[in-house]
């Protein structure tokens, strides 16, 4: 049996990771900024977060939602006090698309309504109603088209009250940052009015914190640069650092329906081990705060760099855009100077690495990308 073709594969296997490195079965070592897709937020096979998660599979892997999980209240309450959202609550579920579906669902049984609000370049998963509001028609198929999908430019808030004026969306659903359509951070004042907006017209906001959450941005969710306190706040990706587990974080203000939410895998106690783990280290190793601060060095270094069309984004995640295609770049840091990024598109070079990630490693990074610019003759704005 071969295995379904889906995706573009680099001729690398990887067999062994630790901390920002990744090595391949020819004992390639490679110096990991993007982190499986944003995913490995502590870094690769911290001892903690494997000894957690082996500790927890010899006492009991699995069981179902028909009892009581201890650490799924354990892993809320963490999660709030890391978090400022100590006053939420949480539903537990197995993916990043996972929790934007079930966080629109939330919304329309509170509102009754059918309509849901999103924006251009946004991305929010390959299930049905996350994919129906992502904003590309390739991997919408027949059978996940809706009229009641609207997508509208980002930060233009006449567009968004006037279909508000309706009164018929349920939720307005925004990245904190959109990471997959470039690294656009939404203004601060479109975000602040936007929420107020929500209120008016008796429509919830959904910040979709599945790639900018988990102290990617240099605050745990990267809606705490405004004032906006959303209805919902969907995760996933980092939560645990590669084990698979989503969760939507719901205001006290939205009542439970009891049989309307569900999941079989999601707060296992494998997944909830991985989650509390993460945020057990996060907070020791204070990964929020080095987010922010490597993350500020590597923009700086960034901008300084002649040949680079903008540099986009907050914390560890970042977008390097060119006026040219970027694959040669990337395919020559990957296997010239064996250092994983990603894209957004083909301008935009995309870094996500583990919030572990070092000066010493970001310096590393600059000195290396400056090279590959120079030998492919990247020429000046």
């Amino acid at each position: 049996m071969n295995l379904f073709d889906v995706y573009p594969l680099f001729d690398i296997t990887p067999v062994k990771a630790e901390g920002c490195y990744v090595w391949d079965d020819a004992g390639n070592r490679y110096l990991d900024l993007y982190g499986g897709h944003a995913v490995i937020s502590v870094g690769h096979s911290h001892p903690k977060y494997v000894a957690q998660i082996s500790e927890q599979l010899q006492q009991i892997g699995f069981y179902s939602n028909s009892v009581k999980i201890p650490q799924q209240q354990e892993l809320a309450t963490k999660l709030g006090q890391l978090s400022g959202c100590d006053d939420y609550q949480l539903f537990l579920c197995n993916s990043g698309a996972e929790a934007n579906e079930n966080a629109l669902k939330l919304a329309s049984f509170t509102t009754g309504r059918k309509k849901v609000i999103s924006f251009k370049k946004g991305f929010h998963g390959r299930t049905s109603a996350a994919v129906a509001i992502t904003d590309n028609p390739k991997i919408v198929a027949p059978v996940n088209e809706t009229e009641h999908a609207v997508i509208l430019p980002l930060n233009d808030i006449a567009a968004v009250e006037q279909q508000l004026k309706a009164e018929d969306v349920a939720a307005v659903i925004v990245e904190g940052i959109q990471g997959i359509g470039g690294i656009h951070v939404p203004d601060s004042a479109f975000l602040e009015k936007l929420s107020q907006l929500c209120k008016q017209y008796g429509s919830l906001l959904v910040l979709d914190e599945i790639q900018s959450g988990y102290g990617r941005s240099g605050k745990f969710f990267a809606y705490q640069y405004t004032a906006v306190q959303p209805d919902m706040i969907t995760m996933a990706k980092g939560m645990g650092n590669g084990f698979p587990i989503g969760g939507v974080l719901i205001s006290p203000e939205l009542k439970p329906w009891h049989g309307m939410l569900g999941t079989t895998f999601g707060g296992n106690y494998l997944a909830c081990a991985a989650g509390i783990a993460v945020l057990d280290i996060m907070a020791e190793e204070q990964l929020v705060t080095n987010a922010e601060q490597v993350g500020n060095f590597l923009i700086e270094k960034l901008t300084a760099i002649g040949g680079i069309k903008e540099v986009r984004g907050e914390g560890l995640m970042i977008g390097i855009e060119f006026a040219e295609e970027v694959k040669p770049i990337r395919q020559k840091l990957l296997f010239d100077e064996k250092i994983f990024t990603g894209v957004s598109g083909a301008h935009i070079i995309r870094l996500l690495p583990p919030l572990s990630l070092t000066m010493e490693q970001a310096a590393y990074f600059i000195e290396k990308f400056e090279k590959v610019l120079k030998e492919l003759a990247v020429h000046s704005n």
